[in-house]
């Protein structure tokens, strides 16, 4: 083993690797990971060289610094796997151990190679796996070395995929002011300061961020976190958003997974504020689940599960577009994968420059309102707002 774990020391060393893969493992283990890909990746200006360990049915990163990724590959052979394959700029190790771990390595020429560390991940994320990040540490996503935890993996995937869009509505946001941001149904938090850490550490913005919830105790706890992080421009209040009227102006309204009606009141409050930016995850659609009716689509209605989901797909779209028509560019985008939760869809609206005549845009509305046999809650709690548009 000695001279094997010379050899992937010099390799590492020279820089050279380009790659690598360990598998057959010796012994079959529930729940164990199978194998092992390997490659040199760069993080903070130095050189790292990453394990991609494959389980079943997910995948786990480990970046290791450069100096110690020979012995980690070196000890993962003998430890645990009986085969390998090591490529470099110029040549190709297959390396076998046996049972009693004896080392036979095989090595032969092959065509020039290079070390490729730009594109070294599958995702380029927002918010990078190796490099601690307070906030993710305290909800207990990473540990201490920046090393995101495995059962955390996907919560990780979720919040960079919240930051993507935030990051796609940052020049509509203001450059010369206080930007004002309220999380209406905040819950735990971790997008409200994904969001905060993203704009006020990383984009030196300076911010009022309110998250606002009915849960005291998640408040507390979350009141108490800000303090501890020192993210002095981020406080959290228990109230119902219906009720809450202590701003007079909001630069964007963030809105997840408010239950049913919830949302709509949480839109209603953003276009009346003239929110420049709106971001909602829409969550238990019934409304309209109880309104929807129309014989031509009695094959689809009749059924209680396609009910559902269509009465919520219908919701979406009626929002979608009494939000065009209030002056909104609006997205409807997936939020995460469908795997994780149907509860997916992410409206995304950035107020101005839509596109086409409002008078065009309520015609359509209310042709679809009309087939569908629907009174939607944002169209009645912006009835005063909609009225001067219609014929």
């Amino acid at each position: 083993m000695e001279s094997l774990l010379e050899l992937l020391e010099g390799i590492v060393r020279q820089g050279t690797l380009v790659s690598g893969t360990l598998s057959q493992r010796r012994r079959k283990e529930p729940d164990s990971y199978t194998k092992v890909l390997i490659k040199p990746i760069q993080l903070r200006q130095e050189i790292y060289i990453q394990f991609e360990y494959h389980y079943a049915n997910k995948v786990a990163h480990e970046n290791v610094l450069a100096s110690e990724a020979g012995a980690r590959m070196a000890t993962l052979f003998e430890d645990t796997f009986r085969q390998g394959l090591i490529r470099t700029t110029s040549e190709e190790y297959q390396v076998l151990l046996s049972k009693k771990n004896k080392v036979s390595v095989l090595k032969k020429q092959t065509a020039a190679a290079k070390v490729n560390l730009t594109h070294n991940r599958k995702k380029q994320y927002v918010l990078e796996e190796g490099e601690p990040v307070p906030f993710l540490i305290e909800l207990g996503i990473m540990n201490t070395d920046g090393k995101v935890l495995a059962k955390k993996y996907d919560k990780f995937r979720q919040i960079n995929r919240f930051l993507e869009m935030i990051q796609d509505v940052l020049p509509n946001l203001p450059k010369d002011r206080t930007v004002t941001i309220v999380d209406f149904g905040c819950g735990k938090s971790y997008l409200t300061f994904a969001l905060y850490h993203y704009l006020a550490v990383q984009q030196g913005m300076t911010l009022n961020v309110v998250g606002l919830d009915l849960k005291k105790d998640v408040i507390e706890h979350c009141q108490q976190l800000a303090s501890r992080l020192d993210y002095n421009q981020l406080r959290f209040l228990v109230g119902d958003i219906a009720d809450y009227n202590e701003l007079k102006q909001v630069d964007m309204v963030v809105t997840l997974h408010a239950c049913d009606t919830a949302t709509d009141a949480a839109l209603e409050k953003a276009v009346r504020w003239g929110a420049s930016v709106i971001l909602s995850v829409p969550c238990c659609q019934h409304e309209l689940f109880k309104q929807v009716s129309n014989p031509a689509l009695s094959p689809l209605l009749s059924h209680g599960i396609l009910k559902e989901r269509f009465s919520a797909l219908a919701t979406d779209a009626a929002r979608a577009k009494l939000l065009e028509i209030l002056g909104y560019r609006t997205q409807l985008l997936e939020f995460i994968d469908m795997e994780h939760t149907p509860k997916n869809i992410l409206i995304r609206a950035v107020k101005g420059n839509v596109p086409g005549s409002v008078q065009d845009l309520i015609t359509e509305y209310e042709q679809y309102r009309d087939f569908l046999h629907i009174s939607p809650y944002l169209e009645r709690a912006c009835s005063d707002l909609l009225e001067p548009f219609r014929s």
